[in-house]
C-alpha cells in the first residue's frame, strides 16, 4: 500500500518505524470509523497472526509498538499513523 506524504512526516514524528507501519498494513485488524475511513490495529488476533509469521522473538522486541494504529482510505493509502493512548471503540 502506498502512505501518504503526512502518513510517512507523523511515522517520523512519532517514532514509529516504517516496519510497524507495513505489519500493520499486512496483519492489522480493520475497523471501519463510519467517517469513510478504515483504521488498523493490533488485535490479540492479529498478534498471534503475526508471531506466527515473523516470529515471536521479532514481536517481543517491537511490543511497545504494538499500541500503533494506521488510518486508511477505502482505497488503501495510509493517510496518517498513531499510537493509542486510550481504548479502541468499535
Amino acid at each position: 500500500m502506498m502512505n501518504s506524504y503526512h502518513a510517512n512526516v507523523r511515522a517520523q514524528q512519532r517514532g514509529i518505524p516504517p516496519l510497524v507501519v507495513d505489519w500493520l498494513e499486512r496483519f492489522g485488524e480493520e475497523v471501519y470509523d463510519h467517517r469513510g475511513c478504515i483504521v488498523l490495529h493490533f488485535s490479540k488476533r492479529s498478534v498471534r497472526s503475526l508471531e506466527r509469521n515473523v516470529g515471536r522473538e521479532p514481536v517481543r522486541r517491537m511490543s511497545e509498538y504494538l499500541r500503533c494504529y494506521a488510518v486508511l482510505t477505502t482505497d488503501g493509502k495510509v493517510i496518517t499513523v498513531g499510537k493509542r493512548f486510550k481504548h479502541l471503540r468499535h
